[in-house]
């Protein structure tokens, strides 16, 4: 890297909410990409295969009509409001103190334990070349790299995404571009059997029964975690209102080659009995076809995966412990921000966290770590659903005169909005169905639990903190009087 384009990288312009809008159209676009494309599909979608069959096919494309509608609700509120604090903000504004409190407080711990689960994944990875290096050191190393590199400046931390989404991006496209030549021209190993009858001819679409397929939909929508990303960079976008829109209007095609056009080759190539729980169908794919070091090849792609969610969740975290901070949620000492513009105490104490997270799974039995993470799942559909109810609250507003038109909005409205929220309590009702996925459900009332005692202890210590104010709203039905808003005079952030 020259000196010009170090420079590029660490001195964009400073946002009046003090960060620097330095993540520019490339780099927002990738997040995007990269957020919507994770372990999920390299690694767990052998499982889901081997429960549906073809038909996984059909929940990844129902599930990505709800995350469209979802991200759309989203970008409706980002181009009316860009903030950093985004989805806890939003609560905040048309939900109330406490629930910007809750959401701020479960996407902060949502990335934590990610980035706990996937630190200690990327080191498990580099066993696969270097069984010799202890696991801690490797995960010990990606985390001070990583946090080194988002304390520099956004722009780095845009750069680093930017590639890592590259190679995930590369990685599918070349998998698709292979299988299309096996299925048009018949070469390879895997040339012999490879048709896309293989997507209906043994057993049919649904082999194991639309219950089995239902079943899925619960899995696949934990592989679109980390889609809504993209909000938490619209305080440090350069132009938001254009940037914003652009990448959440791409989500359609890249569900659909990413990951229906990537089923669909990767299950007319091989058959969808040869797919077992715990092996990443591309690694399956990629040795029937006859590719060299097909295993190596997607280790790499899971490594960079595993390191792109990591370094998410130290953006992520620190973006939102420094907004509760700033709200009087958390403390005060997490609101300062380094030379760079980054908020660089919020990012050291989640990092902190995060590497306490390897520790823990070190010394714990692999039971006790998987109830921590398993806390994320249920983390990631409270942020959906916010999402959709603020959505559906600004709509109301809007239409009684006491907010502006929506910019960007979204189509259906709350009609797709209610309809997305309705998916969700399904999704909850099939993970408290489902025996594996069933412990989320177990885990997530104790931090419910430490959340209102922590709640009740900041109204008695702090009340200012848990009061309505600024872009706040009255939030009992009456529709909207802003109590320092707009109409009061408040300042404009649209």
């Amino acid at each position: 890297m020259t000196q010009q384009q170090f420079d590029e990288v660490t001195d964009p312009v400073p946002d009046e909410e003090g960060y620097a809008r330095g993540l520019g159209s490339r780099q927002i676009q990738m997040i995007a990409i990269g957020g919507a494309i994770g372990t999920g599909l390299f690694l767990g979608a052998g499982t889901a295969i081997s429960k549906a069959g073809p038909s996984l096919i059909l929940s990844y494309a129902v599930a990505g009509l709800v995350i469209f509608a979802i991200m759309r609700a989203l970008g409706e509120l980002l181009t009316y409001r860009p903030v950093s604090g985004s989805f806890a903000e939003y609560a905040r504004e048309f939900l109330g103190p406490f629930a910007g409190y809750v959401t701020g407080w479960t996407y902060w711990l949502f990335w934590v334990v990610t980035g706990m689960a996937e630190t200690t994944a990327a080191a498990v990875y580099v066993k696969f070349w270097a069984p010799g290096i202890p696991q801690w050191i490797s995960a010990l190393v990606f985390l001070v790299i990583l946090y080194g590199a988002n304390l520099i400046s956004v722009k780095l931390f845009g750069e680093i995404e930017f590639w890592f989404s590259m190679i995930k991006v590369t990685a599918i496209i070349g998998m698709i571009l292979i299988g299309i030549g096996v299925l048009t021209l018949g070469f390879s190993d895997a040339g012999d059997t490879a048709a896309l009858s293989n997507l209906w001819s043994d057993g049919g679409f649904f082999p194991k029964g639309i219950g089995s397929t239902v079943m899925t939909l619960q899995i696949v929508m934990f592989a679109y975690l980390g889609v809504e990303l993209v909000g938490v960079t619209a305080g440090e976008s350069q132009n938001p209102q254009k940037t914003l829109p652009r990448a959440i209007n791409t989500l359609p095609w890249r569900i659909a080659l990413f990951y229906i056009g990537a089923l669909v080759v990767i299950l007319a190539v091989v058959p969808w009995r040869e797919f077992a729980p715990g092996v990443s169908p591309f690694v399956a794919a990629f040795e029937k076809m006859g590719i060299p070091a097909a295993a190596g090849i997607i280790n790499f792609v899971v490594l960079t995966a595993a390191l792109s969610s990591c370094n998410s969740g130290m953006y992520s975290t620190g973006r939102m412990l420094r907004d509760l901070a700033l709200r009087g949620q958390a403390p005060g000492q997490l609101t300062s921000l380094n030379a760079r513009k980054t908020p660089a105490a919020a990012i050291t104490v989640s990092c902190l966290l995060m590497g306490l997270g390897v520790v823990l799974n070190y010394l714990a039995p692999a039971k006790a770590f998987e109830y921590i993470t398993s806390v994320a799942t249920v983390c990631g559909l409270w942020t959906w659903a916010m999402i959709l109810i603020c959505q559906i609250r600004y709509r109301t507003a809007w239409k009684a005169g006491h907010l502006p038109a929506p910019t960007f909005k979204a189509p259906g409205g709350p009609v797709a909005s209610w309809a997305a929220l309705a998916f969700l309590v399904m999704v909850i009702v099939l993970i408290a169905i489902d025996e594996d996925s069933r412990i989320s459900l177990y885990v997530f009332p104790f931090w419910a639990a430490l959340l209102v005692i922590g709640y009740q202890a900041l109204k008695r210590r702090r009340p200012e903190a848990v009061v309505p104010h600024g872009h706040d709203h009255v939030h009992a039905g009456s529709g909207g009087r802003e109590s320092g808003g707009r109409e009061s005079g408040g300042r404009d952030d649209r």
